[in-house]
């Protein structure tokens, strides 16, 4: 393979290309000492952050504060692709079963609610995040590909997308986007490209403003529950915190918790962006509606045509080892770099010169049926959301608006979600989960391979059957 053209700013980790360009914020001062709050949020991300968004606007009185180990964004809200989607990761069929297909059914027109919802918020918040709401397109470049993902659009279509919802389009006369070797392409509007640190940095500032107190540079050692008199407890390095409610918002450094190491796999995603890419290559790309991109191989990718006009691009990775760190600045291994880069020009051979300018990966927390949850257990006085998978920037503002009306007390159409309450064992202890996660991933990878080589042939390989159907996946 050539080698991959690296921009003279090239840069890997420093958390995010969009910090970069945003700038790193101005930290705010740590957890002074011991307090008392009547919630205590655990993580200055976006679940975090939309959490005390809600509860502050439904009861101002309400006394809010968020203790974040690091910076509001540090964590996944400030390194992903910047996708605002109605994509659901978890599993239809198990909602189903424990609430009936039409609680589940009601979940995903939430979440498609959702987007519009973070877009209006935004605009009446003064929120600059760049978004732009054109839409998801999922191309296909080979016959199995494209009997995929018309099956799995007829599958959407039965559990809560109407046909205007998602669809395949006529690539003939759907807009332009000059995808190479694409044979067929869905596409939904439910889907806004966004800055993701712009819009976690701009939440943090709103959210301030309305009386929550941020608390930066404050790392959590342990959540403690009610027991008998004694309220729940955040311990953190510079004090204890003590509230009515804790609520637990720490996605992907769940497993950093004293208790919650094999709640949620931390696995890794990373991504590419290119320097800005000349007008008269546009031209030649099209992309003129901003939609968002994805593939529909087996492991695929995303990609996103910036508000300057460069490719961000990213995939997920695979599940950190035992010991690995989770708060780290981001530096993304270079076959990574490579394997997104391959991606990248075989969607776009005419980008092969357009130079890299950052790389860096993120931490997503990853439940082991992969079903997202939100919860409130009255007895311990302690909530939580998370284990979005790779579907959190909408995800999470839907929990945010149900932990709050949890919290309140209030029995809502949202706290009727199926997902409310979701329990699910833990993941296998290191290192079988490492090992299984690679397996997995080496089956997907090996699947999309031969896929791709198969001419004409519109099945799935059966090498991707069964790496679906191994636990956990």
């Amino acid at each position: 393979m050539r080698p991959i053209p690296r921009s003279a700013r090239f840069a890997n980790g420093g958390v995010s290309f969009w910090f970069r360009e945003s700038g790193l914020p101005e930290r705010r001062a740590p957890l002074p000492g011991d307090a008392d709050y009547d919630v205590c949020v655990v993580g200055a991300g976006y679940t975090g952050l939309w959490t005390a968004y809600y509860l502050k606007k439904a009861q101002p009185d309400l006394r809010v504060c968020v203790v974040e180990r690091e910076f509001a964004g540090f964590g996944a809200s400030g390194r992903n692709g910047g996708w605002l989607t109605a994509e659901f990761s978890g599993s239809q069929e198990d909602y189903a079963q424990s609430h009936g297909k039409a609680a589940m059914v009601a979940l995903q027109r939430a979440l498609m609610n959702t987007v519009d919802e973070v877009v209006s918020v935004a605009g009446a918040e003064g929120i600059d995040a760049d978004i732009v709401k054109g839409g998801m397109r999922v191309v296909a470049s080979n016959a199995a590909q494209h009997e995929r993902l018309r099956n799995n659009i007829d599958y959407l279509q039965d559990w809560g997308y109407w046909p205007d919802d998602i669809h395949m389009v006529d690539l003939d006369h759907a807009p332009p986007i000059a995808v190479n070797g694409a044979v067929a392409a869905g596409y939904s509007p439910h889907a806004a490209r966004i800055h993701p640190a712009k819009l976690v940095t701009g939440l943090a500032r709103v959210v301030e403003a309305l009386g929550v107190e941020i608390f930066e540079d404050t790392p959590v050692t342990e959540i403690r529950p009610r027991e008998g008199g004694i309220r729940p407890a955040v311990v953190t390095e510079h004090g204890t915190v003590r509230a009515d409610h804790v609520v637990r918002a720490t996605e992907g450094f769940t497993s950093t918790l004293r208790g919650q190491h094999r709640r949620w796999r931390p696995m890794s995603s990373s991504m590419i962006v290119t320097e800005p890419i000349a007008p008269e290559l546009w031209e030649r790309i099209g992309w003129e509606g901003r939609e968002l991109l994805r593939d529909a191989a087996h492991s695929y990718v995303y990609a996103q045509r910036t508000a300057d006009d460069r490719i961000a691009i990213g995939g997920r990775g695979s599940s950190r080892r035992s010991g690995g760190s989770e708060g780290s600045e981001g530096t993304t291994q270079p076959q990574a770099i490579a394997e997104l880069w391959r991606s990248l020009t075989a969607l776009f051979p005419d980008v092969a010169d357009a130079p890299v300018e950052h790389a860096w990966s993120g931490v997503l927390g990853v439940p082991r049926d992969w079903s997202p949850t939100v919860n409130l257990d009255a007895e311990s006085g302690l909530g939580w959301a998370g284990g979005y998978s790779s579907s959190g920037v909408a995800t999470s503002n839907l929990a945010g608006r149900t932990l709050r009306d949890l919290i309140l007390g209030r029995s809502t159409d949202l706290t009727r979600l199926p997902w409310v309450g979701h329990e699910v064992r833990g993941w296998e202890p290191e290192p079988l989960r490492w090992m299984g996660t690679k397996v997995v991933r080496g089956l997907y990878r090996t699947a999309d391979r031969r896929e791709s080589q198969a001419e004409g042939k519109a099945h799935t390989s059966r090498l991707a059957d069964l790496a679906t159907r191994m636990p956990g996946n």
